[in-house]
């Protein structure tokens, strides 16, 4: 396995989706599809196969590529459409032309409902696909129940009707049709049923409700139970098809598609190509900024180079934002349905590659990483230097017992451990956190000031504007405001409150400056609590051991070291007491602990 292809099998996403396995001349040689992409592709590389085919597929894979979509049924329809767009040589099931199911309700007078494998282009409507057809037919059974729709292939035209070209047939009598071939029902009637049934396959189920419970409940009324709990279960086994997919629509056709993520440095640009209603094309690159170009430039610039290099002819691109590629282009810019999710599925998976281009940086340049996040947290933060230093403070106390504080400290981005630090709160008095917050980052700042000790390039203070203003008075005493960045985070909606602004920063909750800011927050919390309840528990154990009449701090002293524990001092003999402190404490000890009181 080469270097590339290993990095690649590291970064990939745990996400639904799509694989695309190329060989060394770029040619697509298999496409699957996966509830976890990461976990199925690994698999290939990890197992020992019994499969010749599979060992040979294996041993030519190069390069992989891959499509994140929304869910495991999207990514079954996209896979069928790739493998029936590339025909890769190692794909042997989807190769046919069998396509998944639509419920087709043919443009025609008094329209028939029936299932189809084929979407012709002729002005009906095609609601699904279906990876079920199970469900499928659930539904037509459903609504044959619900309404009596014809089944034959005669052409109902007005002409031929009014002139009794028509009988009505056995299914008429049988109660299934109500005879629109004799003009018996009135064709405002079938297209009602038909407006019903459309709400129906789309999931719309509030308008049938009142028809759909009249029949549960008139079976329920003759005692036909049966019947009434199959339309029950029919429901619940409707209940969870999914009536639209992200994937193929047929009314969207032959369109491209174009989205952008950027960050200081880099901007990340999908495309998706739709044919026939179909995604049959993805391709998803990083454009490096050359000036501070706007998200706006560099999407123009790839559409126009990508329709290029791909000969895109597609009239039509679905774009996130408005740009400017032409007067011979259509640009639209989705704000609902279908489209809006074509474009949201474009963007994800712009997202996607540049989260892989992160944890692929990560492995191979860590220095790139370190300054691309501390570029990005200067520019989020509004710094005037990169936050290579950041030290956070954290208090700690329980109704104002054993107050203390924690210091942490991050350098480049990651905890640096050794550097921590615990503090007892020596001069406050009760639970007072704004005081507590001062004499801390008074003592912290003064010893660094005083061993002349770098200063860190940014405080963080876990609190609000009043634990923020606290630890700002430490730093005017010391000089030292105005040199040092200084924020507070609050816990509640993860606020960013800066020295005298009363707005709080709200940054993008998936940032990778507020998850850092977060970490410190947290390991200030966790150094902090865990100190403090080492205390609270040392004390709690000293106090009980100090009301023992004549015994000093010395003796209890010796105890712990040899006992451990309050408790187990309780329970030693008095022979084990006598060996470690001598024969007049022991008897003391043994006395206040075995003597009723």
């Amino acid at each position: 396995m080469t270097d590339a292809l290993e990095l690649q099998l590291k970064t990939l996403p745990d996400s639904p989706g799509v694989y695309q396995y190329l060989d060394k001349e770029n040619t697509i040689i298999y496409v699957g599809k996966a509830k976890n992409i990461k976990k199925r592709v690994n698999s290939y590389f990890t197992k020992n196969h019994d499969s010749g085919k599979t060992r040979v597929l294996v041993k030519n894979i190069k390069t992989i590529k891959h499509i994140v979509v929304k869910t495991e049924t999207d990514a079954l329809l996209l896979e069928n459409n790739l493998i029936k767009k590339y025909k890769p040589k190692y794909n042997v099931l989807l190769k046919d032309d069998k396509s998944y199911p639509w419920i087709c309700i043919k443009k025609e007078r008094f329209p028939r409902v029936f299932m189809t494998r084929r979407v012709i282009k002729d002005g009906s409507e095609y609601f699904g696909p279906y990876t079920s057809v199970k469900t499928i037919k659930a539904l037509l059974d459903l609504i044959k129940e619900l309404y009596t729709l014809r089944t034959c292939k005669y052409d109902l035209s007005r002409e031929k009707v009014n002139t009794g070209k028509y009988k009505v047939c056995l299914e008429y009598h049988l109660g299934n049709c109500l005879g629109p071939c004799e003009g018996i029902e009135t064709e405002a009637h079938y297209n009602n049923s038909i407006k019903e049934i459309r709400n129906i396959i789309k999931g719309n189920f509030k308008e049938s409700l009142e028809s759909l419970t009249s029949l549960m409940m008139g079976f329920a009324e003759k005692m036909e139970f049966e019947k009434a709990q199959k339309i029950k279960e029919k429901l619940d086994r409707l209940s969870n098809y999914q009536a639209k997919s992200t994937v193929v629509n047929p009314t969207i056709n032959n369109v491209d598609v174009f989205s952008i993520i950027s960050d200081e440095t880099h901007g990340y640009v999908n495309f998706l190509k739709l044919s026939n209603g179909s995604i049959i094309q993805s391709h998803t690159t990083e454009i490096k900024k050359k000036l501070d170009e706007t998200d706006q430039e560099l999407l123009e610039l790839f559409i126009v180079e990508i329709r290029r290099r791909f000969n895109s002819t597609s009239p039509e691109i679905y774009v996130p934002f408005k740009v400017d590629v032409g007067e011979n282009i259509k640009v639209t810019i989705p704000k609902l349905g279908d489209k809006k999710r074509i474009v949201e599925l474009s963007e994800r998976n712009a997202k996607y590659f540049r989260q892989e281009q992160f944890k692929q940086i990560k492995i191979v340049d860590p220095d790139r990483h370190v300054k691309r996040i501390m570029a990005q947290m200067k520019a989020d933060l509004s710094l005037s230097k990169e936050p290579r230093h950041i030290e956070c403070f954290d208090n700690s106390n329980i109704q104002g017992t054993n107050p203390v504080a924690a210091c942490v400290v991050f350098k480049d981005g990651k905890p640096s451990k050794k550097e921590y630090r615990h503090y007892n709160i020596k001069t406050v008095e009760g639970p007072d956190d704004f005081a507590s917050m001062e004499e801390v980052v008074y003592r912290r700042y003064k010893r660094l000031l005083t061993e002349d000790e770098p200063l860190p390039q940014l405080i963080v203070i876990d609190g609000g504007k009043g634990q923020l203003s606290s630890a700002l008075k430490s730093l005017d005493l010391l000089g030292l405001r105005g040199k040092i960045a200084i924020i507070g985070i609050a816990k509640r909606l993860e606020e960013i409150y800066y020295p005298g602004d009363k707005v709080p920063l709200y940054i993008d909750k998936k940032s990778e400056t507020l998850k850092i800011i977060q970490h410190l927050r947290n390991e200030a919390h966790r150094f902090g609590i865990t100190f403090h309840r080492n205390k609270r528990s040392k004390s709690a154990i000293q106090s009980e051991l100090e009301q023992i009449p004549n015994i000093g701090k010395q003796t209890i002293t010796t105890l712990l070291r040899k006992f451990k524990s309050a408790k187990r001092v309780k329970n030693a003999s008095l022979e084990e007491l006598k060996e470690i402190v001598g024969n007049s404490r022991a008897i003391q000890i043994f006395e206040f602990y075995h003597t009723p009181q």
